[in-house]
This record gives C-alpha cells, sequence and structure tokens, in this order.
C-alpha cells in the first residue's frame, strides 16, 4: 500500500491505496488553517499520517504540493497561499516523521499523472492536464511519466505571453483566463462600461458594493442569463486558454487534453465549447483532429489519487 498526501492552500487529503486503480481503502479529509502555517499542516499530517501508517503497510508516500517544489532534492521551494514552507525538506520529514520514504511533486503535476493513468486521458500516450481555478497550472504525462521531473518548472501554459505585446511578467494567460483574472475583467468591463447604471444594477441585485467582489460563479451564473459584461469577460478567458492549449497542443503533439480546476465547472456552452474552437483556430492545421479537449474526470481526489502513483 501507499499513502497520497495532498497539500494545498485551503484543504488537506490523504489518502491509501495501491496505485494501481482508483480505489482507495481509507481516506480523511481536513481543512488548512493559514493562520497555524507550515507547522499546523505539519502537526495535521503527523497525527493523520501516523494513524494511517499503523493501520495499512505503507512502503512509500506520494505527496501532491500546492506550489512549487524541487522533486530531485524532495523539497518544497514556496506556497503561495501559506506561510513557512519556503524551502522545506518535505520528504526528510516525512520518513523522520512518519518512518516511510516519500516523493513529492506540484500538485498539478501528479494530478495530470492520475487523470492520464486513471482518469479523462487513461489509454493516451501523451496527455496535458490544465487545471483553472484561482490561478493556471499544467502538466504534461507520456506514457505515464512526467515530463522534465527533474525541473522545478515545467508545462506552465498559465504563464505563457499572449502576443508579442506581452513583455510584463504578469501579462499571461493565467491573468484572463484564471477565475481571478475572469474577475477582474468583468470588473474592469462594469467599472468602465458606458452605461453608468450597469454596476448600479448589478450590485442592487446582488448586495455587494464593488463589480470586483463577484465570484467566478457568480459571473458564470450571469453570463449564463446573457449579461453581456460576463458574457465578455468568459468570452476573454477561453479565447486566451484556447490560444495557449493551441500553442501546446502544436509544441507536444499531445492527444488528451484533460481540463480540471473550479472554472471549468462553468460547463460545456460557457466554458469547453469556446475552449475547443479557439484551440482550432490558433492550431496547427495537421493536429486538428488528432487531439480531444475534455473535462477532468477523477473529481476532488484527484492530487491524492495522482500522490499515490507518483509513490508507486
Amino acid at each position: 500500500m501507499y499513502l497520497g498526501i495532498e497539500i494545498g492552500g485551503t484543504k488537506l487529503q490523504l489518502g491509501v491505496g495501491t496505485g494501481a486503480t482508483a480505489d482507495l481503502v481509507d481516506f480523511v479529509r481536513m481543512d488548512v488553517d493559514r493562520a497555524a502555517g507550515a507547522a499546523g499542516v505539519l502537526d495535521q499530517i503527523a497525527e493523520a499520517g501516523s494513524r494511517l501508517v499503523a493501520s495499512h503497510d505503507i512502503r512509500k508516500i506520494g505527496v501532491g504540493f500546492g506550489g512549487p517544489v524541487d522533486m530531485t532534492s524532495g523539497t518544497v521551494i514556496k506556497s503561495h497561499h501559506v506561510t513557512g514552507w519556503d524551502n522545506f525538506a518535505i520528504c526528510e520529514w516525512c520518513a523522520r516523521t512518519l518512518g516511510v520514504p516519500a516523493v513529492v511533486g506540484n500538485d498539478c503535476d501528479v494530478a495530470a499523472l492520475a487523470e492520464a493513468k486513471f482518469g479523462a486521458g487513461r489509454d493516451a500516450r501523451v496527455v496535458l492536464y490544465v487545471t483553472v481555478g484561482t490561478g493556471i497550472g499544467g502538466g504534461l504525462v507520456i506514457d505515464n511519466q512526467l515530463y522534465a521531473e527533474h525541473l522545478p518548472a515545467r508545462t506552465e501554459l498559465g504563464h505563457l505571453r499572449p502576443g508579442l505585446q506581452c513583455v510584463g511578467t504578469d501579462d499571461i494567460v493565467e491573468a484572463q483566463a484564471s477565475g481571478l483574472g475572469i474577475a477582474a475583467t468583468f470588473g474592469r468591463l462594469v467599472d468602465t462600461s458606458d452605461d453608468a447604471s450597469v454596476a448600479a444594477n448589478l450590485l442592487e441585485r446582488t448586495g455587494l458594493t464593488s463589480p470586483t467582489e463577484f465570484t467566478t460563479k457568480e459571473i458564470a451564473a450571469l453570463a449564463e442569463a446573457g449579461e453581456t459584461h460576463a458574457v465578455a469577460a468568459f468570452g476573454q478567458a477561453t479565447k486566451a486558454l484556447g490560444w495557449a492549449i493551441a500553442q501546446t497542443v502544436t509544441l507536444t503533439a499531445t492527444e488528451v487534453v484533460v481540463v480540471g480546476g473550479g472554472v471549468s465547472l462553468a460547463g460545456e456552452e460557457l466554458f469547453f465549447e469556446p475552449i475547443r474552437r479557439h484551440a482550432a483556430t490558433f492550431g496547427y492545421p495537421p493536429l486538428a483532429d488528432k487531439y480531444r479537449i475534455v473535462p477532468a474526470a477523477l473529481g476532488e481526489d484527484v492530487v491524492v489519487h495522482g500522490g499515490l502513483v507518483l509513490a508507486a
């Protein structure tokens, strides 16, 4: 048996399985207390992990961490959400605290492994996994192996700069197509609308005080109802993401592009159909019918499954 651990900015999940199937024989989910920092998360892992190791014949631990990691040294480089993780030797800590050797990968990369092996990308040789949430991450799996796993970053399509005019380090696909990017675009469009009543009407309907307070889910609902600024915000986001996917497919000849994350829950009409259309527009014609863009299949446990695959 193996132990898969997901360390995120808001949740901590631990699951036990063989790494050969998507079945879990034990599972624990906890909320992360950001105020307690990395030390608080480590206390949670020590308590729950010790119980799971004692209850099962755990041979190795696979950790999916929500931030950049050095897989070769088994070190967390940084968390953008929880303090105290800078240059932390997580694999050494696991061996010392839980008595089991460990490996670590970025959460998006290990999710890519899981979707390639058990999920929407199974049976394909080259699988690109894209998660679209607060930010945008990517993972490339070739023959069930992570691409360039010795490097600190790879397949970061959210950090592509969409156009020769994009010279700033923040002028990236993520700034347009992530959940935060969609919210920022929507707020900007409403604030600069020629019709001053637009913002007032929206705020009156929702009880909010500023267009920047809308969540992606709320903006999606407005777009489905035909609100023009919400439609435009999602239109810009899906165009940028479709462009980024097209560039990545052109370079990697990906067979299946699996898209997950909270923003992808906006659904087929608002999210997936326009992404496929824009990817076709910007893609390399000889590869036009050689790949598919599909929703992720493994749900909220995907990083835990990926940790098990990584450990196995």
